[in-house]
């Protein structure tokens, strides 16, 4: 398998990412949220050490960094590409070592955290990209290296569970990007999305909405709460019980 056909971003997707906002006006809002969500967990209450999974060209980073000034985070990243946006995009917190962006697969980078070392794990439309299998892994490997009374916050695109609903949203969307696309000229760009949309969708990695709560809690989340939620575009809360923020 070559390399874009195993990452995606590492192509025109991941060079010309910014055009998500047009795609999914929700990504910014639920990027957003995810900041908001670990400034009031832990408002006040010390420094805050954070693993990013897929900052992409750090959207997400940026938006939990400014929220919450006691937020140190480790953003890792397969796509290279994307990684040389987010280090120039978030310059001034790199020079101020609030972040330190890593090119790695986030299931290694995951299993080489020790036990119980981070306060708070997010995510913002990365975790659907993975297999079924390496799913059921990472959320096992969030849980274990979570300390006690950790946060796992995470925005993405959690599929309904009524097909024919999920579907005609599928199809919805669709429809909006030919549009978005055909005013921009860039048939090329459509033809990428839509492809990495099939990916999406495929039976070994479409992320459906009541399994993905329950291989939450199966793992050890509790409570697991969903604080957003806009056709597919989910803001799901994952608390490892212990000692707790706020």
């Amino acid at each position: 398998m070559s390399a874009l056909q195993d990452n995606p971003f590492a192509g025109p997707i991941g060079a010309e990412y910014d055009v998500l906002r047009l795609l999914c006006p929700n990504a910014s809002v639920l990027a957003r949220m995810v900041g908001e969500q670990v400034a009031k967990w832990r408002r006040g209450a010390g420094p805050i050490e954070g693993f990013e999974i897929g900052c992409g060209t750090g959207i997400s980073t940026l938006a939990a960094l400014s929220a919450c000034d006691d937020l140190k985070l480790t953003a890792v990243d397969s796509a290279g590409e994307m990684l040389a946006q987010a280090r120039v995009n978030l310059a001034e917190y790199v020079t101020a070592r609030r972040v330190a962006f890593i090119e790695a697969d986030a299931l290694a980078a995951l299993r080489a955290l020790p036990d119980a070392s981070k306060d708070v794990v997010i995510s913002n439309y990365a975790i659907h990209n993975f297999t079924e299998d390496d799913r059921n892994a990472v959320v096992s490997e969030i849980f274990r290296a979570l300390k006690p009374g950790g946060l796992f916050v995470n925005g993405d695109r959690y599929a309904m569970d009524d097909p024919a609903a999920h579907l005609a949203d599928t199809q919805a969307l669709v429809r909006g990007w030919f549009r978005i696309f055909t005013e921009m000229n860039r048939l090329d760009l459509l033809e990428d999305w839509v492809v990495h949309l099939l990916s999406d969708e495929s039976p070994r990695r479409i992320m459906y909405f009541e399994p993905a709560l329950q291989q939450l809690r199966a793992a050890g989340f509790s409570p697991v709460t969903i604080e957003f939620r806009d056709g597919v575009d989910t803001l799901v809360r994952a608390a490892k019980p212990g000692a707790s923020g706020a």
